[in-house]
């Protein structure tokens, strides 16, 4: 970065004498990529958590609205998986909980790459969209509600999370969606419930029933360990966190596509008019607010 600083110096130099213009295309284009470094390793000072390096987990659950909130979770896993394909991350869709009147119900996403969770982690909580519905023959106004959990993927020997054999109950079905006739003759799919607190979660996305009781084991970690931090959390603070519904009043993101086109975070106050943008992917603006916020 020094050396790409010093060469923009000497070439602003060389703009001043005769026939320096030439340079003036090179030299913005340059000075550009140097402002996104410099931006990207400021972000990079913001994530010093235990975890931020790793990769993530992120669930997506339909809330208020029916299939209107169903359609709204499937929109908001196409924006996911185009974040991360932008950032060149890996992406692999764990568990997706179709509905059958269109949409998802649920879906649980292993986003592998440099920061995955330390950039993630801001993203989590509930997701507004105003619209016209496409489900409504009267084209009336509908608000619908999702919400996003992100935890760090972890290993079991990164951190002391017990799950004890009795406090766990496994079931296996047969998988749904995509993945030929074997998923619809055998039952790969392993679904845990944790019995004291009552955390289901569930993996479908391999053949192998036990890789995918390794990944639904990995997931269910991720979700106590993230229990056990905003545990210690609040107790730090004073208070327990109050839980919040998916619904009205506890939005973190507002997604308005009528009357107006915008998109909106009540933390930051950062707002986008590109809503066609944001939703395939293009959340940096949101995402570096609300980490700055968060320093």
């Amino acid at each position: 970065m020094l050396e790409k600083l010093s060469y923009l110096e000497e070439s602003t130099g060389i703009l001043e004498e005769e026939g320096g213009e030439m340079f003036a295309r090179e030299i913005t284009e340059e000075s550009g990529k140097l402002r996104e470094a410099i931006e990207e390793l400021e972000l990079k000072s913001f994530l010093s958590g235990p975890h931020d390096a790793d990769n993530a987990i992120l669930m997506i659950n339909h809330g208020a609205g029916g299939t209107e909130s169903q359609d709204w979770a499937q929109m908001l896993m196409r924006m996911y998986l185009r974040w991360a394909e932008r950032r060149g991350y890996s992406a692999k869709v764990l568990d997706l909980q179709q509905s059958p009147e269109g949409g998802i119900k649920s879906a649980t996403i292993s986003v592998s790459g440099p920061y995955a969770y330390g950039y993630l982690k801001v993203e989590a909580g509930v997701h507004r969209l105003v619209r016209i519905s496409p489900f409504d023959a009267n084209k009336r106004r509908h608000t619908s509600f999702s919400a996003v959990l992100v935890c760090p993927e972890i290993e079991e020997s990164d951190v002391e999370v017990e799950i004890k054999d009795d406090e766990l109950r496994v079931d296996t079905f047969r998988a749904s969606g995509a993945g030929g006739q074997h998923v619809n003759k055998t039952s790969s799919a392993v679904r845990l419930t944790h019995l004291p607190t009552g955390i289901v979660v569930s993996c479908q996305n391999d053949r192998s029933q036990h890789r995918n009781r390794e990944t639904a084991m990995k997931i269910l970690r991720a979700r106590l360990y993230d229990i056990q931090i905003k545990k210690q959390e609040a107790r730090l603070e004073g208070i327990m966190g109050e839980k919040k519904d998916i619904a009205w009043g506890s939005q973190i993101r507002s997604y308005v596509l009528h009357p107006y086109r915008m998109i909106k975070d009540h933390r930051t106050g950062v707002e986008v008019g590109n809503v066609d943008a944001v939703l395939d992917g293009e959340l940096d603006p949101f995402i570096k607010a609300a980490l700055r916020r968060k320093v």
